[in-house]
């Protein structure tokens, strides 16, 4: 989604901001632009496409400035197009604003704005913004932004910068993420702490309503009432720079492929004392979980996928009847929710904008709501009862890989903990189930060494204009998982189906080559499965398996099989997701795609 850097302090702007844009560039954008402040007036450069085109422009000015705002976009109104590039502008040009975020009632804005003789020139409702603080603005930016955003209706995350008030930008934020934090060399303000990492470690997050006055001698806090606080809370990034860097790999999706096994014991490590479950950031004691009688999970894209999984595993294990819903449609239906639900919101980002409001409608109506996220301090975290963290660190590719195994395992340990609550687990069966979960670390490790089957059936479904992904029980969420991964990166279209479904149309689609790939790892299922794969072959189909170590009979059925260690069927979610992670990204590389970047996509969705 959008991204947003500020900078003020004694060196050139120009380069800080264009750096800064550079580390945002995995969330993905259409546009960027800057604009610094410079001898009294607002220098301002837009440019649709990548950075580096924005970056190629700006080295050909003379911009010396010290002090300046700048955006990555990812068009919601107006289409991508230098004019609707970010930052967006007053009339005279005095006041320059990016924005991430939706302005709801932009509109009706417009049309006041428009009837007292303000001129817009682009189509965004981020402009309205601009307007609005030239006509609060007296002498005090910081005074006109607060008036602003008093009539402001949606989410907003904002920097602003005034040409009357050299070296000064003005942070506010609204259901949409904001840090701030004090370099050596001057102060900075990010939507993301990726930006800020080689100027300081210690950010503070902006709370909703809250806003930041940047200047060269420091930064000041202020409340959503506008009274100034004086220690505001620090939060301390520990992960490396070199996490947001390729490593050696071709891309970063190889690199955190790679990285998944690191994810696994990570996001394990020191959760089973004595033979209990440790989650204590779940807030809730082992009575209050034994109450619990329903669990949602919530969640979009590839978190919704996760929360199928662990629907398997919840009501496999703990016999508590599971929903998974997709939180853009929870949030807009009345859903039964009582003290003793658990809703549990999922999201790699922290901040997807309807899960967070999905988890807002949740509490309001008394649910329990526990969040699990890659992110430290994201607004899904600090909005939840409790958290996991997945411990997938910086995830840099916009198609989510480790940060979805993260979320598979950290939904196991929810569920096991769940399940030995409710007497359903004895210590001895957490204990084993622990240590099998523990060993697909491993295991992923395998699959990993030897990729040469999976580049062959690629390679053999390169060519092709649609795809069908089949499984049944644990294989059906699986398959899901694996058709958005080959869409989001490859524009290969490609639909998933329980494999029972085959006969009630979708088999209506094969024909001579067509690729059906199949999750047929061992389990209660695997005779089933093989029959849909028969039903396949006699209609021309080309079959890709992803199967179980050891199992030969598949070879009849399969054009191409790719082998997996064998696992209990409950962990089979973690190790045959990573062969289809791989398949996705080696038919997308022969495809000529950009696997890191895939069009129209962000990595964080941050509006409806």
């Amino acid at each position: 989604m959008c991204g947003i850097v500020g900078y003020t302090g004694g060196r050139p702007a120009q380069d800080i901001l264009i750096e800064g844009l550079r580390r945002l560039e995995y969330r993905g954008y259409d546009s960027a632009g800057i604009a610094v402040e410079q001898g009294g007036k607002l220098e301002v450069v837009h440019r649709k496409g990548k950075v580096g085109g924005l970056a190629e422009t700006v080295a050909n000015l003379d911009i010396a400035g010290t002090c300046g705002i700048g955006h990555t976009r990812w068009a919601t109104h107006g289409k991508p197009s230098e004019r609707n590039a970010h930052p967006h502008t007053s009339c005279g040009g005095h006041i320059a604003v990016v924005h991430n975020g939706i302005i709801e009632n932009y509109a009706e804005l417009r049309d006041e704005l428009t009837a007292r003789g303000h001129e817009f020139t682009s189509d965004t409702d981020t402009e309205v913004v601009a307007h609005l603080v030239e006509e609060a603005y007296v002498d005090d930016l910081l005074q006109a932004v607060h008036e602003a955003a008093a009539r402001l209706v949606g989410a907003y995350a904002l920097a602003v910068v005034c040409d009357s008030e050299p070296g000064v930008i003005v942070a506010m934020r609204k259901d949409s993420p904001l840090v701030v934090g004090q370099g050596a060399d001057g102060a900075y303000v990010a939507s993301d702490m990726i930006a800020l990492i080689d100027a300081t470690r210690d950010v503070v997050v902006l709370g909703d309503g809250e806003a930041a006055k940047l200047a060269p001698e420091g930064i000041r806090y202020f409340s959503a009432f506008g009274e100034e606080i004086y220690e505001p809370k620090v939060t301390h990034v520990d992960w490396d720079v070199d996490l947001a860097e390729k490593g050696g790999y071709p891309d970063f999706m190889m690199k955190e492929i790679h990285e998944q096994p690191r994810v696994i014991r990570d996001t394990l490590a020191g959760r089973l004392v004595d033979g209990h479950l440790a989650i204590d950031e779940l807030d809730l004691s082992h009575e209050e979980l034994n109450l619990i009688d329903r669990v949602y999970v919530i969640a979009c894209g590839t978190s919704y996928h996760a929360g199928l999984i662990a629907k398997n595993l919840i009501e496999g294990w703990a016999r508590i009847p599971t929903e998974v819903e997709v939180a853009s449609e929870f949030r807009y239906r009345n859903p039964i929710i009582t003290p003793s639900t658990l809703v549990v919101a999922v999201s790699q980002s922290g901040e997807t904008a309807d899960t967070l409001a999905a988890i807002r409608d949740a509490r309001v109506k008394g649910a329990k709501v526990f969040g699990i996220t890659n992110v430290v301090g994201s607004p899904v975290a600090r909005e939840s009862d409790g958290v996991i963290y997945t411990k997938a660190n910086k995830e840099i590719a916009v198609a989510s890989t480790k940060s979805f195994l993260g979320q598979v395992v950290s939904l196991t340990l929810l569920a096991m903990l769940l399940a030995q609550s409710k007497g359903k687990l004895t210590t001895n069966q957490v204990r084993l189930l622990f240590r099998e979960l523990a060993d697909t670390a491993e295991q992923v490790e395998v699959i990993l060494s030897d990729t040469a089957a999976i580049d062959e059936a690629a390679l053999a479904c390169k060519d092709a204009r649609s795809a069908l992904f089949i499984g049944r029980g644990m294989g059906s969420a699986i398959s899901k998982e694996g058709a958005l991964k080959l869409k989001e990166i490859s524009y290969l279209h490609a639909e998933a189906y329980p494999a029972g479904e085959m006969k009630h149309g979708p088999i209506a689609l094969l024909d001579d080559g067509f690729p059906v790939i199949a999750i047929a790892t061992q389990s209660p299922v695997y005779d089933k499965l093989v029959s849909n794969l028969q039903e396949s072959k006699a209609r021309g189909a080309m079959v890709v398996a992803v199967a179980t170590e050891g199992d030969e009979d598949i070879k009849q059925h399969a054009d191409h099989v790719i082998y997996i260690p064998k696992v209990r069927d409950a962990f089979s979610a973690i190790t045959a997701s990573v062969p289809l992670q791989l398949f996705a990204r080696s038919i997308a590389v022969a495809r000529g795609c950009d696997v890191d970047q895939p069009r129209n996509l962000a990595k964080s969705v941050t509006v409806e």
